[in-house]
């Protein structure tokens, strides 16, 4: 059995939906897959944005009734089963205009319309051109979590509810909500960024799926971020060690994080793409097949930060290191590569949060200089610590084009080479490493 998750842009349009019916016919039916769905695009921003203009004393629904109206009568399908929805949601947003009050709680409550809704109108869609079919709001399967409410954690102690609860749909494609769950009190929660895809894969984790399929707009993890590297391609095995780094540093196809109930429990998760079901996309594996090119991604951040932290007094002395850290660590800012000399300690950070609070404490012990307009590189591969020669080819080639790097990172992790440029070099830097990978 597959699990096949789509998400908001898939689910977004007439043509998409099209392709989605597609791509769920050609599953098969023995077993019919399990279709996890998120809202429509654009409509969870919306109904964040309407919740907190609740809290503000005024609100309006209108926008999200024409969007369903407008996009189910397009595809034929009854806005009757969503009306008893959309009556409970004014009156949720009637009662946050009076109070006057938005909690994390009541925002997870407003957000999951968005999934109860559009699962609704897909079921509907799939039954209508001779796919059976049924719309299930995945709490109803027994899917809890914790209370971390807009970012809950799934507990995996619910798996069995969630197996039987899917069994018991037989002869049926379930379309289940994805990004939703309620916690044990039976409070609503949401699974957070990417939770649809989350969704998908504790879904697959329950029930032991063959496979995950994540269909989105584009075609798998690629080489680079197309939009700078025309030649960026497509990679087609991945383990999640290198997805990590890659979703960490800038690509934004999927978050680790979500892939993990699948990946521990040894089942392949396939990022592949709705409008080319025909190209094989990327899959991801706990661990990465031996052998192949070393190099998978190459991957960037911009808007870098380099704090330099110098003093002479630093030189043999036991715990300055950690005196440094306790000072990014009290104002909550992480600090992600870091270098050292006698004298010296260089770390990079992301943002410019707190940081003039974090110099002035460092000043009090220490001379600061902070560097910014500055993007990271990251040259992802299992192979790269073992394979002789990478890392010449990588600074030969930024030498060749002119390139200065302020700051490296090799050996800390296997798997990535990271460096800094300045921010108006990183797109050459990105279009030349690439040239010579690929």
């Amino acid at each position: 059995m597959r699990v096949l998750k789509f998400g908001g842009t898939s689910v977004g349009s007439v043509e998409n939906l099209a392709k989605v019916l597609a791509i769920v016919r050609a599953q098969g039916t023995d077993p019919y897959p399990v279709v996890v769905a998120s809202a429509h695009s654009g409509v969870t921003d919306e109904l964040l944005a309407q919740a907190r203009a609740a809290a503000g004393g005024r609100y309006s629904l209108g926008k999200l009734r024409d969007r369903h109206r407008t996009l189910w009568a397009e595809i034929g399908v009854d806005m009757a089963p969503v009306e008893p929805l959309f009556d409970e949601l004014d009156d949720l947003l009637r009662g946050l205009a009076l109070v006057r009050e938005l909690t994390p709680r009541t925002l997870d409550l407003v957000a999951a319309y968005g999934e109860r809704w559009s699962c609704r109108g897909i079921a509907q869609y799939f039954a209508k051109n001779g796919i059976p079919a049924v719309a299930v709001d995945a709490y109803d399967l027994g899917l809890r979590t914790d209370s971390r409410f807009t970012s809950a954690n799934p507990d995996p102690s619910c798996y069995p509810d969630v197996r039987k609860g899917l069994k018991a749909i037989k002869g049926k494609v379930p379309v289940v909500t994805g990004f939703i769950a309620k916690d044990a009190k039976g409070d609503v929660t949401t699974l957070g960024r990417s939770g649809s895809d989350f969704s998908a894969t504790i879904l697959g984790a329950a029930i032991k799926a063959d496979e995950v399929q994540i269909w989105t707009d584009v075609d798998g993890v690629m080489t680079a971020d197309p939009r700078i590297v025309k030649e960026a391609k497509s990679i087609p095995v991945l383990s999640i060690a290198e997805a990590s780094e890659l979703a960490y540093y800038g690509a934004k196809v999927i978050h680790p994080a979500t892939m993990l109930p699948a990946i521990e429990n040894r089942i392949p998760v396939v990022v592949k793409n709705t409008a080319r079901p025909e190209v094989p996309g990327t899959t991801i594996l706990a661990e990465a097949p031996s052998g192949g090119d070393p190099v998978k991604s190459i991957a960037y951040k911009r808007g870098i930060i380099l704090v330099t932290v110098a003093s002479t007094r630093m030189l043999l002395q036991s715990g300055f290191m950690a005196k440094i850290f306790e000072v990014f660590a009290r104002y909550d800012l992480s600090v992600d590569l870091v270098a050292t000399s006698e004298v010296t300690v260089s770390v990079t950070v992301d943002t410019d949060r707190n940081l003039d609070a974090v110099a002035k404490e460092l000043k009090e012990f220490s001379d600061v200089t902070i560097d910014r307009g500055l993007a990271q590189v990251c040259v992802v591969g299992e192979g790269i610590r073992e394979r002789v020669g990478v890392a010449a080819q990588v600074f030969g080639t930024l030498e060749k084009a002119g390139i200065g790097v302020r700051l490296i990172s090799h050996g800390g992790t296997k798997i990535n080479i990271s460096f800094l440029v300045d921010e108006p070099s990183v797109t050459k830097a990105v279009q030349h490493l690439h040239r010579v990978f690929w």
